[in-house]
């Protein structure tokens, strides 16, 4: 998930720092405390024919790396996680194997091609990944397998979408990250109700949820998503860190990128992006449509208080879809405070709600 180079070939000084910390790091839990390798699975996706599978390699103690469940941590504990990278995985999908290597920060990310003769059901399946060595252990990673007879999905940001964040707050941003645990988050009011109408009214639409927080919080994000009645979907998140080319990522990079590879492998699919104003969201679901003609369905934008745009990291725009003057179809477009004002302005798009049920 890494794979940033530089134009001059070289990595950035804070990468080439980070990585002999977590060598050395790595060496002394290794030899000095006899931790091992073992892969933190998360939710890939796919066709029948191809899927794509993540996980993470960690340096973790025995008990962790035989595959029991970890205990429930503040949010700051997960980024304490050490990697293993150059660490070899074999990944098993339905019949297919294939060997991956963790990057630089422990993570795999491949793409599995199953034989012609033996695809995937659609729904909900699995991948096993496991780690090689003498302790070798595994781990199963959970898949949705997208047919192509689907016709819609929704792609959804979680950071003041679904979860009031405060992001452009950046201490309060912060202390919700780092501290607060899952059962003290707050859901953005009607959000889950709106997703469950669209789940109601389109019962094979997949759900993605794309942020750019880092993977680091993804079981904290997945346990939040699963207690408010968030329909399941993958996560699709960025590394916490500096890259070979720079001290951070680029969120506005990493969303544009994977919502171009989300149009690319499923092209039969029209999808409403859902997402808030504090950002780059209106921005990026503005460029996606008018890139890709007839391939978004609606867009959402949940629109942030005055206050929490006041120190905002960058200024959203307003949201425009093609219009027939651009030569394209237009794009229903939906503002809202909440879940209940955009779920009243989505109610236009047919099909894509469920009667309400008061």
């Amino acid at each position: 998930m890494d794979g940033e180079v530089s134009d001059s070939g070289r990595a950035h000084l804070a990468a080439v720092v980070e990585d002999r910390l977590v060598a050395a790091a790595g060496v002394v839990l290794r030899r000095g405390f006899g931790w091992l390798p073992r892969v933190e699975p998360y939710t890939g996706y796919g066709t029948p024919r191809r899927v794509r599978v993540l996980g993470r390699v960690l340096i973790s103690p025995r008990h962790l790396s035989r595959g029991r469940p970890r205990p429930v941590q503040r949010g700051f504990r997960s980024f304490l996680a050490v990697p293993a990278p150059g660490e070899r995985v074999v990944v098993t999908v339905g019949e297919a194997v294939v060997e991956a290597i963790a990057d630089r920060a422990g993570y795999i990310d491949v793409e599995v091609d199953l034989p012609p003769d033996a695809p995937l059901r659609t729904g909900w399946q699995r991948a096993t990944l496991r780690t090689t060595g003498e302790a070798a252990a595994q781990m199963h990673a959970g898949m949705v397998v997208i047919g192509d007879e689907v016709r819609l999905g929704v792609v959804s940001d979680i950071d003041d979408t679904a979860m009031v964040t405060s992001v452009p707050r950046l201490f309060v941003a912060l202390w919700n990250m780092l501290w607060v645990r899952t059962a003290a988050r707050l859901a953005v009011r009607g959000m889950a109700t709106l997703y469950a109408r669209i789940v109601e009214a389109n019962p094979d639409a997949p759900f993605i949820y794309l942020s750019a927080g880092a993977w680091n919080t993804a079981r904290t994000l997945r346990r939040f998503l699963a207690r408010h009645g968030y329909p399941p979907g993958p996560l699709l998140l960025t590394d916490f860190g500096p890259t070979r080319t720079g001290w951070f990522r680029s969120g506005r990079e990493h969303k544009t990128t994977s919502l171009e590879r989300l149009i690319a492998t499923f092209p039969q699919v029209r999808w409403v992006l859902m997402g808030d104003d504090g950002q780059h969201d209106p921005e990026i679901y503005d460029e996606a449509s008018r890139a890709h003609p007839g391939v978004v369905a609606a867009i959402g934008i949940r629109t942030l208080s005055r206050a929490e745009k006041v120190i905002a990291t960058a200024s959203a725009g307003p949201v425009r879809g093609p219009s027939p003057d651009d030569g394209g179809p237009g794009v229903p477009m939906v503002i809202g405070r909440d879940g209940d004002a955009l779920a009243a302005g989505l109610e236009e798009v047919p099909g894509l709600l469920s009667p309400r049920s008061d």
